[in-house]
């Protein structure tokens, strides 16, 4: 396919204003030529976009989609343009940070409160991926530091241990389990086991497998949840239980009871990784900070 940035702001162009003379007039071009780029762009997608027989034109199904996923690439477009000029212009640094969804019920925010206040000049962009997503960009260079659950083994990457972090379950009110102050993985095998994140794998989601398998037993896996907050929603509508971090409690969701499980050893590290060579500044406070905050607190 291809697509350029420029087949993006004609159709945005055409779809705000449903006319193709305003919007030729708008983007400074001839209408032909921007009505031979709609068409173009048609093909290549391979959907049609404008209902042309209308009067004025209407947006398709698929062409209302189109442009709200435009739009938003238009607009992180010029978010990275407009950060790439303050920081070539020697206005701002930038520093990239990549976390795993669960860590933000822990010290994460502490560490992105302190750096921006303490780094007033420099461009901090958040980035939510998993870890294996952080591990390619950190080697891309497109964050410079991840927070993850996964012990990844790379010639390329330094896996700092930030803490070990106790699991517990997360089941819906009432469940009859809830009877006991402590549950063991062996009782919860044969109830509905809400698994998350989905994709990619590996994932916390594998940890949670072998939590099992590493003790004989198989859970029965009811459903597979992109995020730990999706996991939650379910879990509150009854569809089952899930495993999740303890800091994940902090997410105080009505109808959801948090309990601990008896079984010894149930843990899942947090790691902060890093490309093995950066020893830059920035690099270097985030673990300061990282490594200054109260044992008590560290469940990023």
């Amino acid at each position: 396919m291809n697509l350029e940035l420029r087949h993006l702001r004609y159709f945005v162009a055409v779809a705000r204003e449903l006319n193709f003379s305003r919007a030729a007039e708008h983007l400074h071009i001839a209408q032909p030529p921007l009505s031979r780029q709609i068409q173009t762009l048609e093909e290549e997608i391979g959907a049609r976009l404008l209902d042309r027989s209308s009067r004025p034109l209407k947006l398709t199904p698929a062409g209302r989609f189109f442009q709200l996923q435009a739009q938003q690439i238009l607009d992180r477009m010029k978010e990275a343009t407009d950060a790439a000029a303050r920081i070539a212009s020697g206005g701002r640094k930038w520093f990239g940070l990549g976390f795993v969804p669960s860590t933000l019920y822990g010290a994460l925010p502490e560490v992105i409160r302190r750096f921006r206040d303490e780094q007033t000049d420099v461009e901090l962009s958040l980035f939510e991926m998993t870890t294996v997503e952080q591990i390619d960009a950190l080697k891309a260079g497109r964050i410079d530091v991840g927070f993850g659950r996964l012990r990844i083994e790379d010639p390329d990457i330094v896996g700092e241990l930030v803490r070990e972090e106790g699991v517990v379950a997360a089941l819906p009110k009432n469940h009859r389990l809830l009877k006991h102050k402590s549950i063991s993985l062996a009782k919860l095998a044969a109830e509905p086991l809400l698994l998350y994140p989905a994709k990619p794998r590996p994932s916390y989601a594998d940890q949670v497998l072998d939590m099992f398998h590493s003790r004989g037993l198989k859970p029965t896996v009811a459903l597979e949840a992109n995020e730990v907050q999706t996991a939650i929603g379910l879990v509150v509508a009854g569809i089952g239980y899930a495993l999740v971090p303890q800091s994940v409690q902090a997410l105080d969701r009505a109808g959801v009871v948090y309990v601990s499980l008896s079984d010894e050893g149930l843990t899942t590290p947090v790691i902060m990784n890093r490309r093995v060579d950066d020893e830059s500044e920035l690099s270097v406070f985030i673990r300061t900070v990282v490594s200054s905050l109260p044992t008590s607190t560290l469940r990023l």
